[in-house]
């Protein structure tokens, strides 16, 4: 895996990382510049929808979160992503590989079968997030 890798992250991972495990290793990279966070409005709306409906105890965190995501700390963002159509199941998660596709990322990590069922698009890898973090730390070793 290259230096400064785009990485697209579905939104299970991304909630998952306010509880702690692997995901919070994912996204622990991203705080700590090691890896760049795919996003679109898309992204991002659902981040912050999911999280205010699950009423995310530390509002501050959010309000950081939002910050960064803002300021573009360490990610990139897809103004316009193409229309997609692989994700028959669940059409609404279509837009993680239409951003990966639209900003070159060559990885989604994602907890949802729908698309970790796929395993790749083109040249675009779907893996768990342990499979994330396995080849992650391989790569640094």
């Amino acid at each position: 895996m290259p230096d400064n890798l785009r990485v697209v992250i579905d939104t299970n991972v991304f909630i998952s990382s306010f509880f702690g495990g692997v995901p919070r290793k994912i996204i622990d990279l991203w705080k700590n510049d090691k890896i760049i966070l795919c996003l679109s409005q898309s992204i991002v709306e659902e981040y912050i929808e999911v999280l205010n409906r699950l009423g995310l105890k530390d509002k501050q965190e959010l309000i950081r979160l939002t910050k960064l995501f803002a300021e573009g700390y360490n990610s990139v963002f897809a103004a316009n992503t193409p229309k997609i159509k692989v994700v028959t199941e669940d059409p609404d998660d279509n837009k993680f590989i239409e951003c990966a596709v639209e900003l070159e990322s060559k990885v989604i990590v994602s907890g949802d079968k729908h698309l970790t069922e796929i395993k790749k698009y083109i040249d675009i890898e779907i893996m768990s997030p342990r499979e994330f973090i396995d080849r992650f730390n391989e790569h640094r070793a």
